[in-house]
């Protein structure tokens, strides 16, 4: 499974930081997703799609890494199915399934890891990072399915978001509101990157960003309702800090598609 000197020919790598738009200050925003998990959230329009389309762009044109896609609309991911490893719909059944077959995976990794005396992948291995993206969480957690269904679904999730990371398993989730009653405060904090959209309260962006932000005076309800985009985004550094998020037309995501293609020779479809 695990061999050395193995990097990839073409195209990115998901060892490469992720381009995402550029900071008040001019800069641009590059992040390492490699090792993480990112949660976007933010009132409906405020650009959380807009973020979205952004890492899945750069995972798209990654031949290291194979592509897990939930969209309970099916319209805002669904541009990219063709180079999706896997595309999930509004269903929950699938989406469950789907969960336990990358939970089964991430330990196939880790008796691996054991077996070579590694603590994690890196870009040395032919094994392939999984990118779980997730939009409109709260379609899957709250709304669709059982109760049971529901808590299963967050469960399994906990699971992969706690101990994938070194697995090679990155998890990217977008909601509006991620208050506990969309995602439980346990599973909330184990995402180390936040990236807060307009919010229309102080409190939903302490919500997004973590308690005691808006007191150290990063607020996203003060993003104004005509800055589609704009977020406060906390990473490397660990202080909030104001960028634009890049924009990718229709058009532009259909090229991407077409380019990315040749990375993409196989995909699953639940």
């Amino acid at each position: 499974m695990f061999k050395k000197d193995t990097i990839p020919v073409a195209g990115l790598s998901i060892y490469d930081p992720v381009h995402l738009g550029i900071y008040e200050d001019g800069h641009g925003v590059d992040i390492e997703l490699i090792w993480r998990n990112i949660l976007l959230a933010g009132e409906p329009g405020a650009g959380k799609s807009v973020g979205l389309n952004n890492i899945v762009a750069h995972g798209a044109l990654c031949p290291d890494l194979s592509l897990w896609l939930f969209d309970g609309k099916q319209v805002e991911l669904g541009l990219w199915r063709e180079v999706a490893d896997l595309f999930v719909g509004p269903d929950i059944e699938a989406a469950l399934l789907a969960l336990e077959r990358l939970q089964a995976e991430m330990d196939r990794r880790y008796r691996e890891l054991d077996r070579v005396r590694r603590r994690k992948i890196d870009r040395r291995d032919p094994t392939d990072v999984i990118m779980l993206v997730i939009d409109e969480l709260a379609l899957f957690s709250a709304t669709m399915g059982s109760r049971d269904q529901q808590e299963k679904f967050v469960r399994l999730l906990r699971d992969l978001v706690a101990r994938g990371r070194a697995a090679g398993v990155i998890v990217v989730a977008a909601t509006q509101r991620p208050s506990a009653d969309i995602i439980p405060t346990s599973l909330r904090d184990l995402f180390g990157y936040r990236l807060a959209y307009r919010c229309t309260t102080d409190s939903s962006s302490d919500i997004i960003l973590g308690r005691g932000w808006v007191s150290q005076g990063y607020d996203a309800s003060t993003i104004a309702p005509e800055e589609r985009g704009v977020a406060l985004l906390l990473a490397e550094g660990g202080i909030p800090r104001r960028m634009k998020t890049a924009y990718l037309t229709d058009a532009q995501i259909y090229s991407l598609v077409d380019y990315a293609r040749q990375f993409h020779t196989k995909k699953t479809v639940a």
